[in-house]
């Protein structure tokens, strides 16, 4: 029999992202009943600022429901039934050197792909393992929703190192890419395509797409990405920043090149990385655009809530980031048996790839966790390209578990975006470098 309501812990409570996700965890409290909302960080001042506008909120439209945000992991997971962990391990700070640093041998710097990615992952390892560790030994039957970046390391370290824990990885990129998609179809979100998705995370293909009658999608979607990509009159884009808009473009000449499937805007970075560093401002990266965009719109708006006393007049909304996760979070809990993407380990859903590799697949999710949806064969040209990039993503995890200076080295060496294994040496010696506080020791 389903609980009567549930306690949900946000790990990350000073992310941007954490308004999106109390106000969609409120907004969907007939389906997902919610009794207390827990914020943890151990960042106390940049958490404070957006848990103090959050507690305003709540106490204008959800005073039922309990609300408190803490430093303390023994406060922040005892008594709950889910975590939401959204960390960032080294903050925009750290990002700025995950994105910059490579650029300056000629190599693209991305958050989550590449030499940059590669070092995000080995921050957020230790960070992830933490949390999961905390919430175990306080609420040992909770479940933890994890969609810390980069999702691909991070979930084969957890399945190497808490294999029998209760976490589920998982990306929202195919969501908001399905909702563009379903907006070139004339519906209204991702919950009206049936999908079936193979990939790796932000390394993915789509090979087939109809509406809930039953309905081939694809002809119209294919037509939409020859011409423009992802961007376009019905893609529903007019507000994104400059990179996004360059990346939703871009992904015409990512489809040019298997025209079969339709694939994730993320391949760019690995199948394009001299277009993206020609294209890139090494002074002015992605980091900067999120820090002078939504940083300072989300933190700029929570010191006007706190300083006015009332989040009426903001036009707060809840966030389409935040949606799939509380779907997901209702789902375990209600026994919804309905589909997700997510990263969980292969063992034959795709048959002719590795069966250890944390694949991303459609699942379906009740309250005993989920079922896989097996893929099949997938082309050869995929399975090269997957086999390269999960050698990296488990190179680097054996890494981070050995600290092991060979192993990271042909991480970067292997990866598509690195030119060669000097290159990636010297790459390699300057991220040690910046990220020392972080890292293990590596010899």
């Amino acid at each position: 029999m389903a609980k009567q309501s549930y306690a949900v812990t946000i790990a990350g409570g000073g992310s941007t992202y954490t308004p999106g996700v109390v106000l969609t965890l409120l907004a969907k409290r007939d389906m997902f009943p919610i009794n207390r909302i827990t914020l943890y960080d151990n960042d106390a001042e940049r958490q404070g600022t957006i848990a103090k506008a959050c507690a305003i909120y709540i106490r204008e439209n959800a005073p039922e429901v309990a609300f408190n945000y803490t430093t303390d992991p023994e406060e922040a997971f005892t008594g709950i039934d889910f975590v939401l962990a959204q960390i960032r391990v080294g903050k925009y700070a750290m990002r700025d050197k995950d994105e910059k640093i490579p650029l300056r041998y000629g190599v693209l710097g991305q958050e989550t792909c590449g030499p940059g990615g590669i070092a995000y992952g080995l921050r957020s390892i230790g960070g992830v393992l933490e949390i999961l560790d905390y919430m175990e030994k306080y609420s040992p039957d909770a479940w933890m929703l994890n969609y810390s970046n980069p999702a691909a390391i991070v979930a084969e370290a957890t399945r190497r190192l808490r294999p029998d824990s209760k976490i589920i990885n998982i990306c929202d990129m195919p969501i908001a890419l399905m909702d563009i998609m379903a907006q070139m179809c004339g519906l209204k979100d991702h919950n009206d395509l049936v999908v079936g998705y193979y990939g790796l995370n932000h390394f993915g293909w789509w090979t087939k797409i109809h509406d809930r009658a039953g309905n081939d999608l694809m002809p119209t979607i294919k037509a939409q990405m020859a011409k423009n990509g992802y961007a376009g009159e019905d893609s529903g884009l007019e507000f994104v920043d400059a990179s996004w808009d360059q990346t939703f473009r871009k992904a015409k000449d990512v489809y040019a090149l298997d025209p079969n499937t339709i694939p994730n805007t993320y391949l760019k970075y690995y199948l394009f990385p001299d277009y993206v560093v020609e294209h890139t401002d090494p002074n002015h990266t992605r980091t900067d655009e999120v820090r002078e965009g939504r940083e300072k719109r989300v933190f700029g708006t929570a010191r006007q809530i706190i300083e006015k006393g009332t989040s009426e007049g903001f036009g707060l909304k809840p966030d389409t980031h935040a949606e799939y996760i509380v779907d997901l979070a209702r789902a375990l809990a209600e026994n919804t048996r309905e589909r997700f993407s997510l990263i969980v380990p292969n063992g034959g859903a795709v048959s002719n790839f590795d069966p250890t590799a944390m694949v991303e697949i459609p699942c379906i999710v009740g309250n005993d966790g989920y079922e896989k949806i097996c893929q099949g064969e997938i082309p050869q040209f995929q399975k090269g390209l997957m086999e390269e990039q999960v050698s990296v993503e488990k190179l680097a995890v054996s890494a981070w578990v050995d600290h092991s200076y060979q192993d990271l080295w042909q991480a970067l060496t292997l990866s598509k975006t690195v030119p060669s294994a000097s290159v990636a040496k010297k790459i390699l010696d300057d991220l040690i470098e910046a990220n020392k506080e972080f890292w293990p020791e590596l010899h």
